[in-house]
């Protein structure tokens, strides 16, 4: 695309900088689109360098076109400052590129809440991002906001039917085609969502004033992409499938203890009308002009956290090769991958990359935990094999999950000028012994040229037939499930329940269609455990799960395992204090 990585990284440029040098060579999006197949009907432009695509009429048109190879990134228990998972799915895709194959990526748009916070817009890094980066980081084709607006519109109903019933009799309320639902105010599941890290809004008390001021009672926000219709979002096959989930969503449940869905609240069919646009999937491009799908949402600690299904499948029909990535680890992106989103796609991975760098190693190995916007400790700038070799036990544990799942693992380290060449030989070592491919890619500094040993890896994993399973039988018990999960992707001793928890899942056993929904499994992110201070492999602990969700429209049941909150809260120094605009070009600055 005319870039020169070496140009770029003399000067240390930032990746706003990158991003905006870049967008004099980028390829026009019906152009980018065409070369891959598409037809002109089935683009659909957002300006010159963002489409959405049809999804419905390219597929319909491309059915019995064999798919492609399938891959997924996903990484080791991260550290607080992430990384580079999505840098990596971006520089494996331009080192393919570079192979000369026909290869695609599709990843998650990412949230307001860690664009404006201190996690940044996800879209990588240094020469190996997607692109544009301003629409990418900030709302791109409105996804994000429909989302909102279905979400909520579903609690504007629900609180103003409570009102009204409060406030009419049955006759009144028949005289206007309603029907008493006698929802138990105690027992209101849903919430609101805004797409921001809003802590102040985790509990709230809504309804305040007068009759006419809506039905007062306690109520929440939670991020939005946290949302059951971001879910749905992500494993909706088409729009009958998405409407038929979005009116099985549970909202709240009667004094009898009976669910309430939206189509109770005859609410199902307008929320449903947001999301119309936002299933059709967004198209990108990396800095070296590979195509990029975005579509659905990260969060995979508090959501599914995976690009859609749809995107994936319209990829693997358009791209020999096709790269998705999963939000955070292996014990948490991958095991909803493996277990939810292959389960609803009936789509077969032919290998997994498990990113590690010798950062994250070094923490899980006892170096101290590094606190985003502070200076990077000490023991992180100088060599210490030790430590790394002790902290591979975590990436470890990550490659034998990705191999319990029947497919092949291909370790990439993601490098760090500060990696010594003995740190990342232990590394090659431990890992080829465990029976995993290595590949040491530069990708943030050299872009593909960086990335051919990792793309090289990975087609040679591609061309192993996969052995593909599932983790759990749908017909075994939740809790059972549940135990699974924990031992087998964890390394638990088992699980224990609060009461609460305990009296959910007893009822959701009962229910002959509940029982038998797919594990959301809601965790923190920085430990294999539900503590997210404990690093490696912890040893002799018991999952906590505090509490368990529905989410009867997109497919599984949620239990919330230790302290984790579905609405993260803003550091004290975000992103957004660096974030300003040029006024005399429009131009956004600081993003990264």
């Amino acid at each position: 695309m005319g870039l020169n990585w070496e140009d770029f990284t003399k000067k240390g440029a930032k990746d706003y900088e990158i991003a905006e040098a870049a967008e004099k060579h980028l390829i026009k999006i019906k152009t980018l689109a065409e070369g891959i197949g598409l037809l002109d009907e089935e683009i659909l432009p957002y300006g010159h360098y963002v489409a959405k695509i049809d999804y419905a009429k390219a597929l319909n048109r491309l059915k019995d076109k064999p798919d492609g190879k399938y891959i997924d990134v996903t990484a080791i228990t991260p550290t607080p400052l992430g990384e580079g998972k999505s840098t990596t799915t971006m520089g494996l895709v331009q080192g393919m590129g570079k192979l000369g194959l026909n290869v695609s990526a599709a990843i998650r748009q990412p949230s307001g809440g860690p664009t404006m916070n201190i996690k940044g817009s996800a879209a990588g890094g240094g020469m190996s991002q997607c692109v544009p980066l301003t629409p990418f980081s900030l709302g791109l084709t409105g996804d994000i906001n429909a989302i909102m607006n279905s979400h909520n519109l579903g609690m504007v109903a629900l609180n103003s039917r409570m009102q009204h019933e409060r406030n009419y009799d049955d006759a009144t309320l028949a005289k206007r085609g309603l029907k008493r639902l006698d929802i138990d105010p105690t027992r209101v599941e849903y919430g609101w969502i805004i797409d921001f890290a809003a802590q102040c809004l985790r509990n709230i008390i809504i309804g305040i004033g007068g009759k006419q001021d809506g039905y007062m009672m306690q109520s929440r926000f939670g991020i939005a992409v946290s949302s059951e219709i971001m879910a749905i979002l992500a494993v909706a096959k088409d729009l009958k499938d998405m409407r038929e989930r979005i009116g099985k969503m549970i909202v709240a449940y009667d004094k009898k203890g009976n669910p309430v869905t939206t189509s109770d609240l005859d609410v199902a069919g307008a929320m449903t009308a947001w999301m119309v646009d936002a299933l059709n999937p967004n198209l990108m491009q990396t800095l070296e002009g590979q195509p990029c799908f975005v579509h659905a949402g990260p969060f995979a600690n508090i959501a599914i956290g995976q690009s859609s299904i749809i995107s994936d499948r319209l990829a693997l029909k358009l791209c020999d090769y096709h790269v998705t990535e999963s939000g955070f680890a292996a014990d948490i992106g991958f095991e909803k991958f493996w277990n939810l989103k292959c389960r609803f796609s009936g789509l077969t991975p032919n290998a997994a990359v498990v990113v590690a760098t010798i950062r994250a190693l070094k923490c899980h190995g006892g170096a101290p935990i590094p606190v985003p916007g502070k200076p990077l400790p000490e023991e992180y700038k100088v060599e210490n094999v030790g430590q790394v070799e002790q902290g591979c036990a975590n990436l470890l544990h990550h490659v034998e999950t990705v191999k319990k799942a029947g497919i092949s693992p291909v370790v990439c380290i993601n490098s760090f000028v500060t990696d010594t060449k003995a740190e990342i030989e232990a590394v090659r070592r431990i890992c080829e012994a465990a029976g995993a491919r290595v590949a040491v890619s530069d990708h943030w500094l050299k872009g593909g040229e960086g990335a051919i040993e990792l793309a090289e890896a990975v087609k040679d994993a591609c061309e192993e037939k996969p052995e593909f399973k599932f983790l759990y039988d749908l017909n075994q018990p939740l809790r059972e499930r549940i135990d699974i999960i924990a031992r087998e992707v964890y390394g638990a001793d088992g699980v224990e329940y609060s009461p609460e928890a305990t009296k959910k899942l007893e009822g959701f056993e009962k229910d002959p269609e509940i029982g038998k929904l797919g594990l959301c499994m809601v965790k923190t992110h920085l430990s294999l455990s539900d503590n997210p201070t404990l690093k490696g492999v912890p040893k002799n602990w018991k999952l906590f799960v505090r509490d368990c969700l529905v989410y009867a429209g997109a497919g599984f049941v949620v239990p919330v395992a230790g302290a984790i909150t579905l609405m993260p809260g803003t550091a004290s120094d975000p992103a957004y204090r660096r974030v300003d605009v040029d006024t005399e070009t429009g131009k956004v600055k600081g993003l990264f």
